[in-house]
């Protein structure tokens, strides 16, 4: 069986339960995004964006409802099931970064291939990947001695030195000024093209949703309208379920 879809969401519900109450988190989001699409969640602060990130990452389980990554039932897998798909199919970039501060802009990126089938060409893999964010001078630099936007863009590399379908990104120019901001989503953006990725992003910035070929924008958990889908960037791979 195969599907054009990467992501289908369907249904999904997320609470919390604090002193004895429920407290809904997203109330049955129902969504899909065809393969090689770019597609931006926008909303308020507090709205669900994050948490639905976390579920369609596999970081977060919903209360109820399903989710699929590349025709792959995610809802209800082990740790390590998600922990091996993860690795294999899905990127994920940070709004803080999140790099080792103890090791190099190279070993950072080569961290995710240490459990990956491809793990012997972890390093060569790791420079290549520097080198398409445009970071191959910085192999050997710490985080500390790297800028914001350099610090992103090893993230970057970090994510998709596995060769990823799904790159999913928490706001990833957060923490970043106008100027970093417009590198750092040129890089995606190239990278997304070059490698054909589905690529799901939280913002609350326009400039930045912008880049996406559509938005969805969560209100309270619930998905409260959604543009106009444009053509697509390139053409659209089949995934196999």
């Amino acid at each position: 069986m195969k599907s054009e879809n990467m992501v289908e969401a369907v249904n999904v519900y997320r609470e919390l339960s604090s002193n004895g109450r429920r407290l809904p988190i997203l109330r049955g989001i129902s969504f899909s995004v065809a393969s090689g699409e770019w597609v931006a969640l926008t909303g308020p602060s507090g709205s669900g964006k994050s948490t639905l990130l976390g579920i369609l990452a596999g970081i977060d389980k919903p209360t109820s409802g399903n989710i699929r990554v590349g025709g792959y039932e995610i809802s209800a897998q082990s740790e390590n099931n998600l922990a091996r798909f993860r690795n294999q199919m899905i990127g994920i970039v940070f709004q803080s970064f999140n790099l080792i501060p103890t090791m190099t802009a190279l070993e950072n990126v080569e961290a995710p291939m240490y459990i990956h089938p491809n793990k012997r060409n972890a390093q060569s893999l790791a420079a290549d990947m520097l080198r398409q964010v445009g970071m191959g001078d910085r192999f050997h630099h710490l985080p500390h001695q790297l800028s914001g936007g350099e610090q992103q863009r090893v993230a970057i590399a970090r994510a998709l030195v596995t060769r990823p379908q799904l790159l999913l990104a928490d706001e990833p120019t957060g923490n970043l000024d106008s100027s970093n901001s417009k590198q750092v989503m040129q890089v995606i953006q190239e990278m997304s093209r070059r490698m054909n990725l589905t690529v799901i992003m939280v913002t609350h910035d326009s400039s930045v949703a912008s880049y996406a070929d559509r938005c969805l924008h969560i209100m309270d958990g619930r998905l409260a309208e959604q543009e106009p889908e444009k053509p697509p960037r390139f053409p659209v791979n089949q995934v196999a379920a």
